[in-house]
């Protein structure tokens, strides 16, 4: 992400949390917008023009955006009015925002978890996982065909956020797009997302202990998410973000292997 596209990144997440009467049809506006600037080069291209002032990149939301409610299309004219990295740049930051007004919107559901629990779902279905990331599929059958899976399992906000980002993949892996969502619905509540692979489920005294080692390590509140993982052998590894902590026996199996190899 280069540094232009993390200010405007924090300018839009300021202009999210200061606005208001933002709600769940909010969030599908928002994501609507997110994708018909992905499907337009020309819009897309204009919208994230540096050399385009602020006022006609104003005008032009207004006109393209006419039709979404009036707290939606402010906080789409202050995204344009930023300077970002690249037209892609754009696109994702508006689809972050969608995430977070969802997020926001369902504060009291643990929409993290039931987008791991999803995420879980894809990764042990390799027909669904290739129904959801084909190319050629049609974007609203696959929207639909989320939907019909997370019915009655998953909260509005869960479908919504799932549902809208198959819909509109850009060339990414139906997993990727799951884990920068979960990532930055576990960012809007303050939490920092720890999958841990484990080869037995962690006992709720165990996970205790665990969240608290590792908010000591990087601070601020922890949300684990759990895979059982047979190749694990025992003890856990540990992702969060880019940082790997690997207790596992079988990592230091492989460790031993290679100092008796050298």
């Amino acid at each position: 992400m280069g540094s232009a596209t993390t200010q405007a990144l924090a300018a839009s997440t300021d202009a999210l949390a200061a606005a208001s009467g933002l709600d769940l049809g909010s969030a599908a506006e928002l994501f609507a917008a997110s994708r018909a600037i992905g499907e337009s080069a020309q819009l897309s291209g204009a919208l994230a023009d540096p050399a385009a002032p602020a006022a006609a990149r104003a005008a032009l939301v207004s006109a393209v955006f006419a039709g979404v409610s009036t707290p939606v299309r402010t906080l789409l004219t202050t995204v344009s009015a930023q300077r970002w990295s690249s037209a892609s740049d754009l696109i994702d930051g508006i689809e972050e925002l969608a995430i977070r007004t969802a997020a926001k919107a369902a504060s009291g559901d643990d929409v993290a978890g039931e987008l791991f629990g999803f995420s879980r779902v894809v990764a042990a279905n390799p027909e669904l996982e290739l129904a959801l990331g084909s190319r050629l599929g049609d974007a609203s059958a696959k929207g639909a065909l989320v939907e019909k899976v997370l019915d009655g399992a998953a909260s509005p906000a869960a479908v919504l956020i799932a549902s809208s980002l198959v819909r509109n993949p850009r060339e990414r892996r139906v997993r990727q797009v799951l884990g920068r969502a979960i990532d930055i619905v576990a960012a809007q509540s303050g939490r920092t997302v720890a999958t841990v692979y484990t080869a037995a489920a962690l006992t709720a005294q165990q996970q205790t202990r665990l969240r608290d080692v590792l908010a000591r390590r990087y601070g601020g509140e922890i949300s684990i998410n759990q895979v059982i993982d047979a190749t694990v052998v025992g003890g856990l590894r540990v992702q969060i973000a880019d940082d790997v902590i690997d207790g596992s026996i079988s990592a230091r199996l492989a460790d031993l292997r290679q100092k008796l190899a050298s």
